[in-house]
């Protein structure tokens, strides 16, 4: 008897051992198919442990649901979800993998906000890695309580949003992502560019409004301080911008698309057309980078008054009207000719 005794404890012993083993590999074993570094999941709101896996799996991420399963109704963790967007390395077993998942230990997404954009690209661009979409984003750019609160109007905020790229947790509103980006700028904003702003007898918006017409009328970096100092000149001499980017802007707030500027555009009737109205715009036409608020800032010091298209990238500067209407005639002639090598090449 006692021998027996004996053999059923130690069976008793060797069976909890062998669960305590299968228990352990279940719950600290690889439970990822393979792949190298990172993988990602997003779970959404009120998510169930079912969608979970499903999400899991659906990701390539997850090679036994089944174990999954077990030990997320064993410890309860399975009912502990919590939203969010999670990057999980391969190797990860079941009890990293949701203990990091109930605790709503989130990674980060990047979000970007490129420069002289507008709202509608700078939204779809930040709505990507997101779960707000471009209406969300565009809603909150519109919001009066939200540009008063960051300092501004809805005029100006998104001339406000610093193009960086910024870190974020995939559920979070775009108003924080909008903050974010306020905030840079007036991290940029410092005391010494205050000063020099108010040496140019410029304010904030009034520097942010004519960056952002540089940042359109030029992609070369080179010309963005020479340009500045045109349009600066022709404000201190009482003359109008005419600013083709404000035509276009005007433009896309008409028909909701950019596109070739037509002489008639020019005397379309528009608050922001500056060929018809004196000095800068209401606001600004775009968000403009670093480079074009320092160039304004750092405006080079010259006597052009006028400005025009070389035909192949970059611009001709001019002092009197009689030079800039010289190089107006070589740009068409220029332009005409590019044309006509096009023609050419695409009859071949």
């Amino acid at each position: 008897m006692k021998k027996k005794l004996l053999i059923a404890g130690a069976v008793l012993v060797l069976l909890g051992l062998v669960a305590a083993g299968a228990g352990y590999w279940v719950a600290f074993s690889d439970n990822t198919t393979g792949y190298e570094g990172e993988r990602g999941v997003k779970i959404p709101r009120g998510a169930s442990f079912s969608t979970l896996l499903d999400s899991l799996e659906q990701n390539g991420i997850l090679e036994s649901r089944r174990t999954m399963r077990w030990f997320g109704q064993v410890t309860g963790w399975g009912g502990q979800v919590k939203a969010g967007y999670y990057r999980i390395a391969d190797g990860a077993s079941n009890w990293s993998m949701l203990d990091d998942i109930r605790k709503g230990l989130q990674s980060q997404v990047r979000i970007a906000i490129p420069p002289g954009t507008r709202p509608e690209v700078a939204a779809a661009v930040a709505a990507r890695n997101m779960a707000f979409d471009e209406k969300d984003f565009l809603d909150a750019l519109n919001s009066d309580s939200l540009a008063q609160a960051l300092g501004t109007d809805t005029t100006h905020l998104f001339g406000y949003l610093m193009p960086n790229t910024y870190s974020a947790y995939w559920l979070n509103a775009p108003e924080r992502i909008i903050k974010k980006a306020r905030e840079q700028f007036g991290t940029f904003w410092t005391e010494a560019r205050a000063r020099r702003a108010d040496s140019l007898g410029l304010t904030q918006d009034e520097v942010v409004t004519l960056a952002s017409i540089i940042q359109w009328e030029t992609g070369l970096g080179g010309e963005l301080p020479t340009m500045a100092g045109v349009y600066l000149n022709r404000l201190d001499q009482g003359m109008p911008l005419q600013a083709d980017p404000t035509v276009q802007y005007a433009i896309i707030q008409e028909e909701g698309r950019k596109r070739r500027l037509l002489y008639e555009d020019y005397q379309i009737q528009h608050p922001y057309n500056t060929y018809q109205i004196a000095g800068l715009p209401p606001g600004p036409v775009t968000n403009p980078s670093a480079k074009a608020l320092k160039a304004v800032l750092g405006r080079e010091e010259h006597d052009y008054l006028y400005a025009v298209a070389t035909g192949r990238g970059g611009h001709y500067f001019n002092e009197t009207l009689a030079e800039h209407n010289r190089d107006v005639r070589r740009f068409r002639q220029t332009r005409d000719s590019l044309q006509r090598a096009s023609k050419a090449d695409t009859a071949r």
